[in-house]
């Protein structure tokens, strides 16, 4: 790529398209292209045809997708499948089409079976089952990933696929109903804080900011303890202490990484030549892990969460709640052959986020 590439980056107000615009705004590429939902729905194919013709882009970065936690997962088991495999298979068909010269496409490190050894390696993809609560999207990643190897193997594209582990950061998905699980943690202790504080103007915030099933900051108190309570966070009887809910054993083990250390990634994978000539040399690995490489288990984050917000109150865990899958820590051995290191450790991202989020809080009031 050079700077006077035509970039379109399909995603770009979420969690990771954001990051991958921030980034390359910094390294100076400046003639980017993108379009919000409301402009573009990816899942309309002749929508996206005439996208395509229209701008005809050089270079493509596929982080649109419909994404959401646990929760989200297994409830909309059929939306994350359909939803994920029309997204992908229009950009990516339209990028053939078109001759982009790269293309790179967001998977999930969830593509890999439950049960896969740690840590998990690209080799070990379709090696067993899929975890239960995901596996409609991980099909649809999966799908994606194989869409691009073999358009590759067929057509001689360079279309690379990037399996981040767990991320996090600014313009995360803070919604309880579907968020993942470290925004989840650090909004629900957030709002156990205010409680412990009496603080009902942030509260209100909040909810004015990421409704609850349609409870915003105009409801009532009563309806905010509900809702809240619904989801969790819970006023104890004792003044002034709170409690908050998680949902499993807290014994699973994840690795987190910072969205802006994975977009960094993502540009040096585009921007490496190494990694082009992999793809075109052994169309079988035309997919590469992203991660930290650290794994933490959901208590230990919780307590981490807890601990850096200032939280006094007691953290619970509901053991009827599915865990997911036991542990996940990526392999990133063909990441670090071409030559990337994150940068960000597990405390220092979580103050950035935070502090990201208390700022559009802030912003409200």
């Amino acid at each position: 790529m050079n700077k006077q590439s035509k970039i379109y980056i399909a995603g770009h107000n979420g969690l990771v398209g954001s990051a991958i615009k921030k980034s390359l705004l910094a390294k100076g590429y400046n003639n980017l292209i993108f379009r919000s939902f409301s402009e573009l729905d990816l899942t309309d194919q002749q929508a996206v045809k005439g996208f395509f013709e229209t701008e005809k882009p050089d270079y493509v970065f596929l982080a649109a997708a419909k994404v959401g936690g646990i929760i989200a997962n297994n409830t909309y088991r059929a939306e994350f499948l359909y939803d994920n495999l029309m997204i992908q298979n229009n950009v990516i068909h339209q990028a053939y089409l078109h001759g982009v010269k790269k293309l790179l496409f967001l998977g999930s490190t969830c593509i890999y079976p439950k049960f896969a050894p740690q840590p998990m390696k690209e080799e070990d993809l379709l090696t067993g089952v899929l975890e239960e609560t995901n596996e409609p999207y991980a099909i649809a990643k999966i799908a994606g990933l194989k869409m691009c190897e073999n358009y590759n193997r067929q057509y001689g594209t360079t279309f690379i696929s990037v399996m981040p582990t767990n991320l996090y950061g600014p313009n995360d998905n803070f919604d309880l109903e579907k968020s993942h699980v470290l925004p989840a943690l650090l909004r629900k202790i957030h709002l156990g804080v205010c409680l412990e504080k009496d603080d009902w103007q942030t509260i209100s915030n909040d909810l004015d900011a990421n409704p609850i099933e349609g409870t915003d900051g105009k409801a009532s108190k009563e309806e905010m303890l509900n809702i809240l309570s619904k989801y969790g966070v819970t006023l104890e009887k004792t003044p002034g202490t709170a409690s908050v809910e998680i949902w499993g054993t807290g014994t699973p083990q994840r690795e987190f990484m910072y969205s802006e250390d994975m977009a960094t990634a993502c540009l040096h994978i585009m921007e490496s030549e190494q990694a082009a000539e992999m793809i075109q040399k052994h169309p079988d690995h035309s997919w590469i892990n992203i991660g930290s490489g650290d794994e933490v288990t959901i208590k230990q984050l919780a307590e981490t969460i807890k601990q850096q917000l200032g939280f006094k109150g007691a953290l619970t865990f509901n053991t009827t709640k599915p865990d997911g899958t036991p542990r996940k820590l990526t392999d990133t051995t063909r990441l670090r052959s071409l030559g990337f290191k994150r940068q960000t450790d597990l405390k220092t991202g979580l103050t950035l986020m935070y502090n990201s989020y208390l700022s559009k809080l802030e912003s409200l009031s």
